[in-house]
Order: C-alpha cells, then structure tokens, then sequence
C-alpha cells in the first residue's frame, strides 16, 4: 500500500517526492495524534497510523535516493543506521525495546518513530535490491520473503530475544512491500505488470480493511464473556 499509494502522488499526480512527502507526513501527524490520545487499541486508528508511515517513507525515501541525489545505498546506509540508533536509546531510555505490550507514551513515540524510519529505509533497500543489484521486483520479493522466513526460523530455534526478531521481521515486510508494489505498476519494459497506481492502491486498501475488520471481529470477546487480558 505504501509503495503505491506513495507513487501515486509523487508521480501519477505529478506532485513530486518533496510535496507528497509533507502532504503525508502531515497525514502522519494526523494519525499518529489520534493514536496516542486513545486510551486503547483502535484498529482504525493504529492501522492509520501504519499505512500514513509506508506512504511518507516511500516519498521521502524516494526524495533522498532521486532528489538529493544520495542513491540507493547511501539512503539505505544512513536510515539503516538511524533504526539502530533510535533501538539502542530506546533501550536505553526504557530499559527495554518494547515491541507487543506498548503502553506508555514514551514507549509509543519510539514505537512509531522506528517504523517511520523502518519503513523510508525499508523503500531504499527494495529498490536498491531490485534496481542496484539488478534482480528486478520479483526476485528482489524472493529474497526478502526468504529473509523473513529466516527471521520466522530463528523465532522457532534459537534463543534471539523476541524484540530483536521481531523488529528484523518488521523492517524486512517493508521492502517486501516495496518490491511487490512495484512489481504491480512498473511498466512491462521494467519488469512490472503496469497496473495502475491508484486503482491498486484503492483495491489493497480494501482487502486491508476487510482483513482489519475480520480479525478485529475475531478478538472480540462472546457475550458473557470477559474480554481477554
């Protein structure tokens, strides 16, 4: 959803990495506002936040790479450093890297902070896979799914702590995604199925609603029933 919903903007509406960068980031400020002023989980509103950190970190990761001129491994060097930076002072700041019971503000602020960069750096490292390395979108989807089945590995037979894997597994969906949407729109001479952006946009955002919406259901606890802890 980021990948196209980014592209879309900046270049089916031709509005530039940099103007669609801020016209998402405020969409992210938005969001994320919403999300730390509610006093529980609301599917609506956490999942804003996560679709509002995949579109501004595929435009501004575009806009380091493209505009500025960095490229890709420079990008993917600079943001990947900046992950292990904000992990390490959260770890330091909390004690620990929270990652499946986030309740304080200041864990929560971390929390979102390493997906928005986790996700720009996630663009970055799709595309230097695909582009780069020339293994196109597909193969670039092969290799990082292989990865996170890796990371799905070490989870079952090795003693990593939880939080390390965990945030592995999430930077990884990233380019994952980047690749696969990309794979969808790119035009046919570049490897791609020449989908148009905003009409994929529209249909991921609707099967992702329709699964938020199943699986909320599902947590919902049966009349008579306590809700689980």
């Amino acid at each position: 959803m980021g990948e196209t919903g980014g592209d879309a903007l900046s270049m089916t509406l031709n509005l530039g990495y940099a103007i669609s960068s801020l016209i998402f980031l405020l969409f992210f400020v938005v969001t994320l506002t919403c999300q730390i002023k509610s006093r529980r989980y609301h599917p609506a509103f956490y999942w804003a936040v996560v679709v509002a950190t995949t579109t501004v970190g595929t435009t501004t990761s575009d806009y380091m790479d493209r505009t500025l001129g960095l490229g890709y491994p420079r990008a993917a060097a600079i943001l990947f450093s900046s992950v292990i930076a904000v992990l390490v002072i959260w770890h330091f700041s909390t004690g620990a890297i929270a990652y499946d019971h986030v309740v304080s503000r200041k864990n929560e602020i971390f929390y979102w902070v390493t997906i928005l960069i986790s996700n720009t750096l996630g663009t970055a490292a799709g595309d230097f896979t695909a582009d780069d390395l020339r293994l196109g979108f597909e193969r670039g989807a092969l290799v990082f799914a292989g990865l996170i089945a890796l990371v799905a590995a070490a989870y079952f037979f090795t003693r990593i702590p939880r939080s390390v894997l965990f945030w592995a597994a999430y930077i990884l969906t990233r380019p994952l995604g980047a690749t696969l949407g990309d794979t969808l729109t790119k035009p046919h001479v570049q490897g791609g199925l020449a989908l148009g952006r905003i009409s994929s946009s529209l249909v991921i955002l609707a099967v992702m609603i329709l699964a938020i919406a199943v699986t909320y259901r599902r947590r919902e606890p049966e009349p008579g029933k306590p809700a689980a802890s």
